[in-house]
């Protein structure tokens, strides 16, 4: 079976606009756990969860998230 891992750049994006990772998780329905294991590559989000995320900085999910 075939797994798909990625990578991101979302602590980059979050610095980028000055939001701490309690306020993203607020934005985006998830907790700050969930960011921060995104963050650490432990956890891959849900495709809608990376829409969210992508559309709360407005940009596009490929800026934030890439095949590994």
């Amino acid at each position: 079976m075939y797994t798909l891992h990625m990578r991101n750049r979302l602590k980059e994006f979050r610095a980028r606009h000055n939001m701490t990772q309690e306020e993203l998780a607020a934005k985006v329905g998830v907790s700050r756990q969930t960011i921060n294991a995104i963050e650490n590559e432990k956890y891959d989000p849900s495709l809608s969860l990376a829409f969210r995320l992508a559309r709360c900085f407005g940009t596009a999910i490929e800026e934030l998230f890439m095949e590994e």
